[in-house]
């Protein structure tokens, strides 16, 4: 027993103990880890999977459901620029009404006066410099102009 205790408490002994102690250990921890990971990588391929058939699933509806707000947002803005343009032409009914909004418009528009006024009509100074070249055509009857026209469409461009 005494070669049996010795053996026990000898640096050698302790040393092929402690080895096998660790080994053991380590062993054990490598397989456990082997088995957290393996069950881990699973769960998140799974959860990975899940994701993307719920990304692919969801992107045409919400596709669909942003391009739908966007119309109805150009839907409304386009009602509030007719019901702007409505309450204008409402605006401008209204002033048509007034006897004397239509009586000032007609004179601007047709040069109308009334009796016992004088009309005058301002000639552009720049529109007067401008001069026909053809004056001579406003004298002649309109037929003849017309006819003049045939003519200078049915000859060649050498001859004008």
């Amino acid at each position: 027993m005494a070669v049996k205790d010795r053996d026990r408490f000898s640096t050698a002994t302790r040393l092929r103990l402690l080895g096998e102690q660790t080994a053991e250990r380590v062993y054990r921890s490598q397989t456990k880890r082997q088995a957290r990971r393996s069950r881990l990588t699973g769960r998140a391929a799974l959860l990975a999977l899940v994701l993307c058939s719920l990304v692919v699933a969801l992107a045409y509806p919400i596709r669909q459901y942003v391009s739908q707000r966007a119309e109805i947002a150009d839907q409304r803005k386009e009602q509030a620029e007719r019901r702007e343009h409505v309450e204008k032409l409402k605006d401008e009914k209204a002033r048509w009404r007034d006897d004397a909004y239509a009586e000032q418009r007609i004179r601007d528009r047709l040069h109308y006066v009334m009796p016992g006024e004088t009309g005058y009509t301002v000639i552009d100074p720049a529109a007067a410099n401008n001069k026909r070249t053809d004056q001579g055509a406003a004298a002649r009857p309109w037929y003849s102009n017309v006819w003049d026209g045939v003519d200078k469409a049915d000859r060649p461009a050498d001859e004008d």
